[in-house]
Formats: C-alpha cells, structure tokens, sequence
C-alpha cells in the first residue's frame, strides 16, 4: 500500500513538472513541420507574403502555358504559311484566300504588303514611285505590333523571377526576427522555442524561390521563342520584298 502510494505521489510529481516545463520551455516533440501547419503558425505579415507569392506563382504559371501554347501554334502556322508561299502557285490568288481573315502574324505582314503594293499603282497601270519603300514600311509597321503581341506578359515573367527571392527574403527575415521576439519574451534560448518560428521563415524563402525559377527560366525560354518568330517575320518581309522590286524592275523596263 506505501509502494503504491509513493508511486502515485511520484508519477503525480513527474506529471507536474512536465507540465511546468511545458509550459515554459516547449520541446521541439510533438510539433507538427507540415506546409499548412508552419503556414497557421506563422506571423499575418509573413502570412501575407505566403499567399502573395502563391498568388504570383499560379499566375506565372498560367502566362508560361498560355504564352507556349501560343508561340508554338504561331510558329506552326509560319511554317504551314511559308510552304504555301513558297509552293510556286499564284500570290494573287494566295492573298485572295488569306486577305478575308488573316489570321497568323506571318499572314497579316503578307496582307499589308499586298494592300500597299495594289494601292501603288496609277491611273494607267503603272507602278507609283516610292513603293517599294512605302511596302517596306507598311510590312514593318505590322511586324512591329504582332512583335509587340509575341511578347506580351513576357515582362511580368521577367519581373517575378528577379523580385520573388526578395519577396521572400523579406518574409525570412520578419519571421527570424519573431523567433527572437519569442526567446526575449521567454528568456529561453532552447532550439525548440525558435525552431517552428526559423522553419516558417525559411518557408517563406523557399516559396519565393519557387515562384522566381521557373518564372526566370520561362522568360528566357520564350522570349528566345519570341524573337525567334519576329526574326522569321522580318526575313519573310525581305523576301517578299525582293519578289516585288524584282516586278517593279520589270514593268519600269517595259516602260523603258
């Protein structure tokens, strides 16, 4: 009957002091380092900047398919476009078929140009002076705006991937400087007080890190993709170009 009694009094005093020492010094046992968990624990303004860089990171994923999708459809229609042109059929009729609904880049450059080389010829027929410099311009008037819609978006990619880390720097740091909030307020310099604080900065890194990479990576990628169909645009302008002064060469010596 002692035994047992002092057995009880000794768990009760056993119980006691692992709930004192709970209550003032917290093991790292028990706590839960899941993404949600660190996320619930963590201050509103690192909270905040979590959900932000969520945010940015769906959005940039969103831009990234739909700007790939795009430029490899464009760069399918380009290639479809050019074996047509270059397929030895009539660029009247060609322009007939496109001009209703031109609806490639590579398309609307021939159009321009085809719309200004039949504006350039006079009353009895005649090719005007100056249209090979005003089709020029007219083709490069719209390689410059479909240009413009390659890329498009393109410099928000830009922007996540260089201010992201940032971004998420600053979170670090407004949550390392809570776990030290958190050992002043305790007087306690254990790992357990500060580890869930310092895992939930690091968190924040992390994330930030996660939306810049493939955001930076995309931005390099299609921008190269980008450039790479305004090249083709332009070098299909010099082309067609030089079937239309080689035509207006040989009208101005049959006029001669």
């Amino acid at each position: 009957m002692e035994i047992a009694s002092a057995t009880a009094l000794a768990s009760l005093a056993v119980a006691q002091t692992a709930g004192t020492a709970a209550l003032t010094a917290p093991t790292a046992e028990g706590v839960d380092f899941s993404v949600m968990a660190m996320f619930a624990r963590a201050t509103p303004t690192v909270q905040a900047v979590m959900i932000l860089l969520v945010a940015v990171s769906f959005w940039s994923w969103a831009i990234i398919i739909e700007k790939a999708r795009m430029l490899r459809r464009l760069g399918r229609e380009a290639r479809d476009f050019e074996g047509r042109f270059w397929s030895g059929g009539s660029i009247d009729d060609l322009y007939g078929e496109v001009s209703r609904d031109p609806i490639s880049p590579i398309e609307r450059v021939f159009v321009a140009g085809m719309e200004e080389w039949r504006r350039s010829f006079g009353p009895a027929g005649r090719v005007l002076r100056g249209t090979e410099a005003r089709v020029d311009r007219a083709m490069a008037a719209t390689i410059q705006r479909e240009a413009a819609g390659f890329q498009r978006r393109l410099p928000f990619l830009a922007t996540v991937g260089s201010v992201s880390p940032f971004v998420g720097l600053f979170a670090t740091v407004w949550g390392i400087k809570h776990s030290f909030e958190a050992i002043a307020i305790q007087q306690n310099t254990n790992l357990a007080v500060v580890a869930p604080g310092i895992a939930e900065a690091l968190l924040a890194t992390a994330m930030g890190l996660i939306a810049a990479i493939p955001a930076t990576v995309a931005f390099n990628r299609l921008s190269a993709e980008a450039d790479g169909l305004s090249e083709g645009l332009e070098g299909f302008s010099d082309e067609f170009l030089i079937i239309l002064s080689r035509e207006i060469d040989r009208e101005q010596s049959g006029l001669n």
